[in-house]
């Protein structure tokens, strides 16, 4: 196992970066976002600079249920996917990272999906499981109302459950291709799962043989009760919010807690927190892009994110007043981890002010200053062990990731903190996981 550096990914929120406004920037990109060469151009750019991962989030609605909706965000993306497999194609070593949700598939199309994936990408795949949370998915997979959020998370680790049997269900060398003898397959090593559980009943075997990695990297980012327990006991990479090393080191131990208790070790779980890097050299380029993003932000959209984070309607109350009282996190159903965001805030910020902030990816750390001190903040939280890398959520493409490439890498890669090279493997021996067992190989 090699990595011993810090984890960076490339994370695609929205293709021209990661507030929701980053469409509007003057030098954002238009309808290029629907290409591949966009896309490929940002991915050769990340593998020079020997970023780990591209990490592609995902919805499968267009948020449009509330009053700005389609006028400022229509929320339009590329399926995950479909796009990694093109850029495998264009990289060598990056890491693919793909979300995929339990809610609106089946494990059986998913563990084909990712297994081929790997395949074609010789080893790179990673699954970034989510459960989904917006109305508007639900009702474009005819259910009235959104599962129940206990029921979701049920449903989500029986389901990778599943996926891990069925990248399983063929023995590493269960693969023969005799021609001589004629046998394709040793059939005493592909197995049936026969898999009958509360919510899925699948026979198996997939229709693949194992991928390259045995099991393509499991990633989840949710940090509710449920979130936190679903990645303790099935995910590898874990996605949180963070403000600062403190509650770090605290969510950190909390986890390491979990994770004892399913049997597991914490040196085999990497935490990875969201950042915003942003590159500002004087205090006039600071205040410059202050003007630029109020310039850039919505008041509508600002309340309308907010609204759908707590699932409550804000029209009827004061924007300039504090927030009415919140839902009780354990009659929610919507994105707990935002709403616990949100409780966390500052009592005295009034509705529109809470909105524009979540607007701003608020949820996440932003650090704004000189690439030095980019450099600083990012190397002392990771030396202190309150992450073990970072998702880079650059606020606007190609810009933000430019000016930390060409500024703050460089120095990372000076302090021993970003790696130099990639090293030869498959995403995990990269990253320092370790291979899994085949659960259906008999013990050696």
């Amino acid at each position: 196992m090699s990595q011993q550096t810090a984890i960076f990914n490339l994370f695609f929120f929205n293709p021209q970066g990661d507030y929701r406004f980053s469409w509007r920037h003057p030098d954002a990109p238009g309808k290029e976002i629907f290409t591949l060469k966009y896309f490929a151009d940002l991915a050769r750019k990340a593998e020079a600079a020997t970023l780990d991962n591209i990490f592609i989030a995902d919805h499968v609605a267009v948020w449009d249920t509330v009053p700005s909706g389609m006028a400022h965000y229509a929320n339009p993306r590329l399926e995950p996917i479909t796009l990694l497999a093109a850029l495998s194609a264009v990289t060598e070593h990056i890491g693919l990272m793909a979300t995929a949700s339990t809610s609106y598939n089946e494990p059986y199309n998913l563990a084909r999906y990712f297994a081929s994936l790997d395949f074609l990408s010789e080893g790179r795949a990673s699954w970034n499981v989510v459960t989904s949370w917006l109305p508007e998915e639900a009702a474009n997979y005819g259910l009235e109302q959104l599962p129940k959020h206990d029921t979701r998370y049920q449903r989500a680790a029986e389901f990778i459950e599943v996926v891990r049997k069925l990248w399983d269900s063929w023995q590493d060398d269960a693969v023969l291709i005799d021609k001589q003898s004629g046998y394709f397959t040793d059939p005493q090593k592909v197995h049936q799962l026969n898999h009958e559980g509360e919510f899925f009943r699948v026979r198996g075997p997939l229709n693949l043989p194992r991928p390259p990695q045995g099991h393509p990297i499991v990633v989840q980012a949710g940090s509710s009760e449920s979130g936190k327990q679903l990645a303790a006991a099935q995910a590898e990479i874990h996605f949180v919010f963070m403000r600062d090393i403190e509650k770090g080191l605290i969510y950190r131990a909390d986890m390491d807690r979990r994770l004892r208790e399913n049997g597991r070790e914490p040196a085999h779980f990497k935490i990875l927190g969201g950042v915003l890097p942003v590159v500002v050299n004087s205090e006039e380029e600071k205040q410059q892009r202050q003007r630029l993003i109020e310039s850039l932000m919505n008041d509508q959209m600002a309340l309308d994110l907010l609204s759908t984070y707590l699932r409550m309607d804000l029209s009827e109350y004061d924007p300039h007043a504090p927030l009415p009282p919140l839902p009780d996190e354990h009659d929610f159903d919507g994105l707990r981890t935002a709403l616990s965001i949100i409780r966390g805030y500052d009592k005295k910020l009034t509705v529109l002010e809470l909105g524009r902030l979540l607007l701003q990816s608020s949820d996440s750390w932003l650090v704004l200053g000189t690439a030095e001190e980019v450099a600083d903040k990012l190397t002392e939280a990771f030396h202190a062990g309150a992450v073990d890398g970072y998702n880079l959520m650059f606020p606007f493409l190609p810009v933000d990731l430019d000016n930390f490439i060409e500024q703050v890498a460089p120095l990372l890669k000076a302090r021993g903190v970003m790696k130099q090279a990639y090293q030869p493997g498959t995403l995990r021996e990269k990253l320092g996981l370790p291979p899994v067992v085949n659960q259906f190989a008999k013990p050696q």
